[in-house]
């Protein structure tokens, strides 16, 4: 795909850049920010123009309603650096249309293709250096919106602010990662704005997630909240499990967040022959399949980690070991996807787009 282009838009450069300052080496993830960043401010029932400016704070009114009623949502991408030091995004396409998808979830206007893509592409052309070359490194690409309305009364903003900020990044999880299935916690529930990329569905994951961590593991994987039986999602990502030979995922819904990178995986996972059901995953049958030896892996899904293969699970009071697969799903899925993605690997999908 093309990715679509806008000339009209202002930009104000940094006097100086602090790149060389950077130890791009040991980098926290979402710590470290570029030189510049765009804005673009929704007023009086349009867009303005785009700005590309110096990344620095901006000013809000104590009572924007984004402090008091969470109009908040934003996307989580990559750009990436082959052997050439040509830039790539993976599937901006899809991104795009999913921030207007939870725009529209939470009654926020829907922000112009031109502004999205064509502002990241300015923007990506301008911060070309802050994309590494080198297997494992990737610029970080944080698309956000929220209402800067004025006001307190209980109703949408007039007024919204659109910004992408950028973070130089390597692997987002180190480590070996246990989980426990939730029993009473959900992060969704049918109605409500699991689908939608909303600031509030990660701040009621935080509690839950601490206290796991004190028992020990670094995740949750998330069930229904009307059952608990059915697993959905694994901590801020999609979650795969292989039993047997044949790949298992939830179907997406208004609790389950479509996955640009879990999309992804089932249509990689099935051209390379990989037997991929879509379907509700019972929590019953993951701890049968554990117990009997069938439970060969599951991982999670999603653009920071790309894959993250989860080491064992507990499900009420009992952990549950997994097996090391010679022939892990999880690392070659991870393998081919990142190949393509660095341009390693032919990307015979038409999803990478160059900037």
């Amino acid at each position: 795909m093309e990715l679509k282009t806008t000339t009209d838009i202002r930009i104000i450069k940094a006097d100086s850049s602090k790149i060389n300052s950077v130890d791009f080496e040991n980098l926290t993830f979402g710590n470290i920010f570029t030189d510049h960043m765009l804005i673009c401010d929704y007023n009086n029932g349009k867009w303005e123009q785009p700005v590309i400016m110096p990344y620095e704070p901006f000013t809000l009114d104590p009572s924007a309603k984004v402090f008091h009623y969470g109009q908040a949502i934003f996307e989580g991408m990559k750009a990436y650096k082959d052997e050439h030091d040509d830039v790539w995004l993976f599937r901006p396409d899809q991104n795009f249309d999913r921030f207007n998808k939870s725009a529209v979830r939470l009654a926020m206007p829907e922000v112009p293709e031109d502004v999205f893509l064509g502002g990241l592409h300015k923007l990506l052309e301008i911060e070309k250096e802050w994309v590494k070359k080198g297997f494992g490194n990737a610029l970080y690409i944080r698309p956000f919106m929220i209402a800067t309305g004025s006001g307190v009364v209980a109703a949408p903003s007039t007024q919204y602010r659109f910004t992408i900020i950028l973070s130089p990044a390597k692997s987002y999880y180190s480590g070996e990662v246990k989980v426990v299935i939730a029993e009473h916690f959900s992060r969704a529930a049918n109605g409500g704005i699991g689908a939608a990329k909303a600031a509030g569905n990660y701040s009621g994951q935080f509690y839950p997630t601490k206290l796991a961590n004190e028992q020990g593991f670094q995740q949750i994987i998330w069930t229904d909240d009307a059952t608990h039986t059915k697993l959905e999602e694994a901590g801020t990502m999609n979650v795969f499990f292989r039993i047997n030979d044949t790949l298992y995922t939830a179907p997406i819904s208004e609790r389950i967040l479509d996955g640009v990178t879990r999309k992804s995986i089932i249509e990689l996972a099935t051209k390379e022959g990989i037997d991929v059901q879509v379907r509700p995953v019972l929590v019953d049958e993951i701890v049968e399949a554990a117990k009997n030896g069938t439970l060969q892996e599951i991982f999670g899904a999603g653009t920071a980690a790309v894959v993250n293969p989860i080491v064992g699970f507990s499900y009420k009071e009992t952990y549950y070991e997994l097996p090391k697969p010679e022939n892990s799903f999880a690392t070659f899925i991870k393998q081919q996807l990142t190949g393509i993605q660095y341009k390693q690997i032919e990307d015979t999908f038409g999803w990478t787009v160059k900037i």
